[in-house]
């Protein structure tokens, strides 16, 4: 498969300035668990930065819906493949999260396929985790997120991110070297139980 229709297939990667690498996003008004937390004060997801700004464009809004509708495609994982292999960092949504069941296996064939490369998924969805973190692919850290500003890691998970106002309590280091990674791979280090970020 070429990259041409792989890119017609699954609607395209993402290039966040930010990441190491490159991620693959999809509309975060299709949360599930987060559509809910958006409408309460004092969660991570209330003023969600994926539903403004530029999320807002007409063609941004049409891109993520189309990649949305191609979780359905027969061949969404041989196409995600040949646009992530060979890249040594990946971001699975850095808008959107897990739709179902099925998606997130379709994630855990893709990341056995692209043994060479370091895949990260930050996610609200605890329902769709498997019981056993051992049957995750090596190759993908699943970080769930936490449901609470400034609240305690999830517990139901060995990875998590949290996030936080307090800057002294903050372990993600991008505020202050102009909002990139740069060398730091926290986020990809199963090492790494949680990581803190600051609101935004």
């Amino acid at each position: 498969m070429l990259k041409k229709e792989a890119k017609k297939i699954t609607g395209g990667l993402s290039k966040p300035s930010k990441m190491p690498g490159p991620a693959y996003n999809l509309p975060a008004w299709h949360c599930q668990t987060g559509a809910k937390l958006r409408k309460i004060e004092g969660t991570p997801c209330f003023g969600c930065y994926a539903m403004k700004g530029r999320y807002r464009f007409s063609n941004v809004r049409a891109a993520l819906e189309r990649r949305l509708a191609a979780l359905e495609h027969p061949q969404w994982v041989p196409a995600m493949v040949q646009l992530i292999k060979g890249q040594p960092w990946f971001r699975w949504h850095d808008s959107g999260d897990i739709q179902s069941q099925k998606h997130l296996e379709n994630i855990f064939k893709v990341c056995r396929l692209t043994p060479e490369t370091r895949h990260w998924l930050p996610t609200q969805e605890r329902q769709y985790l498997p019981a056993d973190p051992a049957t995750v692919p090596g190759n993908l850290i699943i970080r769930l997120s936490g449901s609470k500003v400034d609240g305690p890691a999830p517990k139901a998970w060995p990875w998590t991110s949290s996030v936080v106002t307090n800057p002294e309590a903050r372990t993600c280091p991008a505020p202050t070297q102009s909002n990139e990674c740069k060398d730091c791979r926290a986020c990809w280090d199963r090492s790494t139980a949680d990581v803190a970020y600051g609101k935004h």
